[in-house]
């Protein structure tokens, strides 16, 4: 690679490219750790994409309409960075780029999402930008039908390379982006042939030009390293109808000793190395020194938005007072007034009415009166709608011949799915819900941790939620997975008791706006056990005294979702026999530990004996039993201690002794 060729044919472009480099080395060599070969390579790339077509403004990061860019790609952050400081996001110094990777720094190892502005998702693991930009496409279009072109017409750029498109989460990506014609989304490839162990002809030989177009994607191959060719691949693709993947021919860790090796990938710090590189680049400033000239061009480059987006605002004036008024309210995560006034109806007419109902099926009821007085959600299901009962009447089915509808098929897809629906929340505007099966929170769950590391209000629907799921036997039967979405930190994990507790878990959920929610939901149905209406959402509490003890408080049972009933049954049992029993439904771990230790000793005060009941593995409840004044010679666990079995619900309850005599006869024996 003739570098000063490059340098020659467009020395202006050259030096803001440069810029990037230098400072990207800077950064590694400073921390002693980091990846310097992706943002040396992809800077040609980022610098025209920046200069010539991304519509941002540093002053107003958060500005609605701004185009989105996602570093899939995340390891190459000093690239991010670089760009960040270069054109002027305030919160992006010099001192935070040579305090890379440190203790407090904004500039994390890999882009994190709220820790500094311009960051528009967290890309640590490898293909998750991919598949979180198909959401953000996907936002962009829904709320363009809503509001209309004058106010959302924008694009999302990223920025994958061969490690993002190896991660099986890109297919399920790429190919809903091509099913749905997401014209406004555009994949910049960093084809550098590169991986940490080798050429990437080690391990893979898929045909990446061809895998796009197959998915139905428009493709267009260049030299990553010619400006022109460029500008004009970005160009061409913002006028077709179709995603777009540019494959951008690059050279990783350009212009260094470990250009097109393993090596390149990771931290480039020999002194000696560094020097060679910038001076084949003609750097000739000292360590996270910019030329200010080139400062300035990069500066210019951040000014060009402010004009774009005065203009957009002017427009966005003109619109109905009702719907600024909906869009303001629903990118600032407010729930609409009229949410707490339909979810209190709901929950009376439920109590007079006592339905027996899967609790799946109770949460369709629910998202039949909050879809339609909360506009931004957004449903769907990874190919089980009429199993999750996610889609309501009045949602309409998002597609490319209706891009305002609000139910979308999103195929066996859930990881494809949940990180999609990260995108939507990440883009703003947007409350995403999304259903599959619990057992398959497995093939969620990297998108599920990152909704909870993000702090981002996503709702997960998970039904058929245990043993209760019956013949599809112990493949489909979750037993472990209440206890994995519990152990991950700013996790809601709701496991509703019936239609009351669910509505009441569906309103805390979607007026979070910091938490994902987790809704455990069952197959089998389940009697109303809350026949008293209560105006109060008890389940934001997380636990509650269902019904208390008549005489002497000697049991406390507790439970969860199906289970509630059993315990109820328990109780009837220990209460003919004298023995006052109480019975404390718990739908929400996380959101009883917020509450304060007066109102926790008075739902779990000391000395009666303890029992939990759940169709789970016990893992966790040891909080409850012998915490919180519990003492563990006086408590118990009626649940699961392994897999479960083909066979009816009812038959594996009892197989597996989870029943009424079965947590009554235990907390007899503890009983002294």
């Amino acid at each position: 690679m003739d570098l000063k060729a490059l340098a020659t044919a467009n020395p202006d472009h050259w030096a803001k490219a440069t810029a990037i480099r230098a400072l990207t080395l800077d950064a590694v060599a400073a921390a002693n750790s980091g990846h310097s070969g992706m943002p040396m390579g992809m800077a040609d790339v980022a610098t025209v994409l920046f200069e010539k077509h991304l519509n941002f403004d540093p002053t107003q990061p958060n500005w609605p309409d701004r185009d989105r860019f996602i570093l899939s790609a995340g390891h190459g952050s000093m690239l991010l960075y670089s760009l960040l400081h270069l054109t002027g996001y305030a919160d992006m110094t010099l001192d935070e780029l040579k305090n890379f990777r440190q203790w407090g720094a904004r500039t994390a190892g890999h882009p994190e999402y709220g820790h500094a502005s311009g960051i528009e998702t967290t890309t640590g693991p490898l293909g998750q930008g991919i598949a979180n930009s198909v959401g953000f496409a996907m936002a962009e279009e829904i709320q363009r039908a809503t509001y209309g072109k004058k106010v959302v017409d924008h694009y999302t750029y990223v920025i994958a390379g061969d490690g993002c498109l190896m991660e099986g989460v890109s297919q399920e990506a790429i190919t809903l982006a091509g099913r749905h014609q997401l014209s406004k989304l555009i994949v910049l490839w960093d084809n550098n042939n590169i991986t940490i162990d080798g050429p990437v002809t080690l391990s893979d030989r898929t045909d990446q030009v061809g895998r796009f177009k197959s998915a139905g994607w428009a493709v267009i191959e260049i030299d990553g390293h010619n400006p022109a060719e460029i500008d004009a691949a970005l160009t061409q693709a913002k006028k077709g109808n179709k995603p777009t993947m540019v494959a951008c021919k690059t050279h990783i860790a350009l212009g260094h000793a470990a250009q097109d090796t393993s090596k390149g990938h990771g931290a480039l710090t020999d002194a000696d190395q560094m020097a060679a590189a910038k001076a084949a680049y003609g750097w000739t400033t000292g360590p996270f020194e910019v030329p200010a000239d080139v400062k300035a061009a990069w500066e210019t480059i951040g000014a060009r938005g402010a004009a774009t987006r005065r203009a957009w605002e002017e427009r966005f004036d003109t619109l109905p007072r009702g719907k600024r008024e909906t869009f303001n309210r629903t990118y600032a995560l407010d729930v609409p007034k009229k949410l707490s006034a339909v979810v209190k109806a709901f929950k009376k007419q439920m109590s007079e009415t006592a339905p027996k109902l899967a609790t799946r099926a109770s949460s369709e009821k629910v998202l039949e009166v909050i879809n339609p007085v909360m506009a931004e959600t957004v449903g769907g299901s990874a190919d089980l709608t009429g199993s999750n009962n996610t889609k309501t009447s009045d949602l309409g089915v998002f597609d490319t011949d209706s891009r305002g509808g609000r139910y979308v098929y999103w195929g066996v897809r859930e990881h494809g799915m949940a990180a999609a629906m990260n995108g939507m929340a990440l883009h703003g505007g947007i409350r995403p819900y999304g259903g599959t099966f619990m057992c398959f929170t497995d093939y969620a769950r990297p998108s599920m941790r990152l909704a909870a590391l993000m702090k981002i209000p996503t709702v997960f629907v998970m039904t058929h939620d245990s043993i209760g799921l019956g013949e599809d036997g112990p493949t489909h039967q979750p037993v472990e997975h209440l206890a994995i979405s519990r152990a991950t930190p700013n996790t809601y994990v709701f496991r509703p008791a019936d239609t009351i507790e669910t509505a009441e878990a569906w309103e805390v959920a979607l007026s979070t706006k910091e938490t994902p929610s987790v809704l455990s939901l069952t197959r089998q149905g389940l009697p109303t056990v809350r026949t008293e209406h209560k105006t109060k959402n008890l389940t934001a509490q997380g636990a509650y005294v269902l019904v208390d003890a008549d005489g002497k408080r000697q049991v406390i049972l507790m439970a969860t979702g199906s289970e509630v009933e059993i315990a109820l049954a328990a109780r009837d049992i220990l209460q003919a026999q004298g023995i006052g029993t109480r019975v404390v439904s718990m739908p929400c771990w996380e959101l009883f530990e917020e509450q304060d230790e007066a109102y926790r000793k008075r739902v779990l005060p000391g000395g009666p004996v303890r029992v939990a009941v759940e169709a789970g593995i016990g893992f966790g409840w040891d909080r409850w039993l012998s915490g919180e004044r519990g003492r563990r010679e006086k408590s118990a666990f009626v649940g699961m201690d392994g897999f479960g079995a083909s066979a009816p619900a009812g038959t594996l309850y009892k197989e597996f002794g989870i029943t009424a005599e079965a947590v009554a006869e235990k907390a007899k024996s503890l009983i002294k």
